[in-house]
């Protein structure tokens, strides 16, 4: 039996488990442990499982991935992430649509406290989305705002889908981070630029708040704005060090948790539920994104072996005559596709051991490549049939939200998304220059 084709039943068995429903790290790490036991017996099959969770253990930046989540976690157990919408509430609600934009807002901020996109979803639905509705916002396009703004939580550092490219890809999490920012932000902004224009063209659609409920004394406004403003105290404490290069991203991460910690507890809010749920969920998705970590590494050193890589280019580029800007267009498609039924790590780690390595054969940047590859998967998030964040907003949404709903809300900003990616892959500095910047200063 060729390589080639082991390398098909391998990714097809993989594909068949899933289906059944099987988790995502139990259905790789199964496939893969078979098949070296079949390709190189009990050593080789032993050494390949164990020189996997060998790599994880040993790998130092992966210490942040617990203290990034414990930060979000104590921010949004204790009620801190509230506040923030209180502040964009009493300072933006007399805007057109100004609630709209400081949702935006908040989902910038939770996702630079959190760096998971179902966060945001989950406070976004349930302190915003109330809101919106109560004060007359357009229910197709508060829910397609709140959709679009929880997606920026795997783009915005600390993201934590880009910890688990960086440790497939054998790239700095540091740089990845760094190259999150600018399109993260350019994203948000284009959201806001469509949501000025869209309250503009149709004032209905984003009323302004009655008078009376932004009459409130300036000294009330400003304790709001103090409240709100802590959170971005926190994560100006924890990267300002880490830009500057005064502390590793490893001791930033510990600043950040700490710092979250401390300001709980001086506000009264850190209670022992707090405390427990804080930790207890920390542990769940750290387990979670470790098992998922090992499985992929393990399944990546199958292919690796098999030289399934440079088969597949040998494909593309000899037999099939595509450039490789066609290559990367159609991976591009492939994770649209995969994003109707699977979430954003476990596409990640089907086509990582595939995709990654042909990435940079081709001659293109692993770092930018991570930007494209995430801003892709907020796109497929949002796709119907069965995109991850429609099924979400479902769960999540009031009765009077139907899923017809959902879907029509998602398409103006689905667009933005597609143009913010078409701009990365025509200027890759957009994602490149701030790493290059940070990293290579004198």
């Amino acid at each position: 039996m060729s390589y080639e084709l082991i390398a098909t039943l391998m990714f097809s068995s993989m594909m068949l488990m899933l289906l059944t429903g099987q988790r995502v790290f139990g259905a790789i790490g199964f496939i893969a442990v078979i098949a070296a036991l079949l390709l190189w017996g009990d050593k080789g099959g032993f050494d390949i499982g164990f020189s996997a969770a060998m790599k994880l253990m040993k790998w130092y930046p992966l210490l942040t991935l617990p203290m990034f989540i414990f930060m979000g976690y104590v921010l949004s157990e204790s009620k801190i992430a509230d506040d923030l919408y209180k502040m964009f509430h009493v300072w933006m609600g007399g805007l057109r649509g100004g609630l709209a934009i400081g949702t935006i807002g908040l989902m910038v901020l939770i996702s630079a406290m959190n760096g998971l996109s179902v966060a945001g979803m989950a406070i976004g639905s349930t302190i915003a989305l109330p809101e919106l509705l109560k004060r007359g916002y357009d229910k197709r396009m508060v829910t397609g705002v709140i959709q679009a703004g929880s997606s920026l939580g795997i783009l915005v550092p600390p993201s934590v889908v880009l910890v688990l490219y960086a440790m497939i890809a054998r790239q700095p999490v540091g740089q990845l981070w760094l190259a999150g920012v600018i399109p993260g932000l350019m994203m948000a902004s284009l959201f806001i630029i469509y949501i000025i224009v869209r309250c503009r063209i149709n004032p209905t659609l984003g009323p302004v708040l009655p008078f009376e409920e932004r009459d409130i004394p300036r000294a009330e406004k400003l304790r709001l704005l103090r409240a709100g403003l802590l959170p971005v105290g926190i994560f100006a404490v924890m990267m300002v060090p880490f830009v500057n290069g005064w502390t590793s991203l490893v001791e930033s991460s510990a600043i950040g948790a700490i710092a979250a910690f401390a300001a709980a507890v001086l506000k009264g809010r850190m209670t022992r539920e707090v405390f427990e749920n804080s930790v207890r969920n920390t542990l769940g998705i750290t387990c979670m994104f470790m098992w998922i970590i090992l499985a992929a590494l393990a399944f990546g050193a199958v292919f690796d072996g098999l030289g399934a890589v440079k088969a597949i280019e040998s494909l593309f580029t000899d037999r099939l005559n595509l450039s490789p800007w066609t290559i990367l267009i159609l991976m591009q498609l492939s994770f649209i596709l995969m994003g109707t039924f699977l979430d954003d790590t476990a596409m990640l780690v089907i086509v990582a051991p595939l995709y990654v390595p042909l990435v940079g054969e081709l001659g293109f940047d692993l770092i930018w490549y991570g930007i494209l590859y995430t801003i892709t998967t907020q796109i497929a998030y949002m796709t119907p049939p069965f995109g991850y964040n429609l099924f979400l907003m479902r769960a999540m949404a009031p009765p009077e939200i139907s899923l017809r709903d959902i879907y029509s809300s998602i398409t103006p900003f689905v667009l933005i998304m597609v143009f913010a990616l078409i701009l990365v892959m025509a200027f890759p500095g957009i994602a490149t220059w701030l790493p290059d910047y940070v990293y290579n200063k004198p």
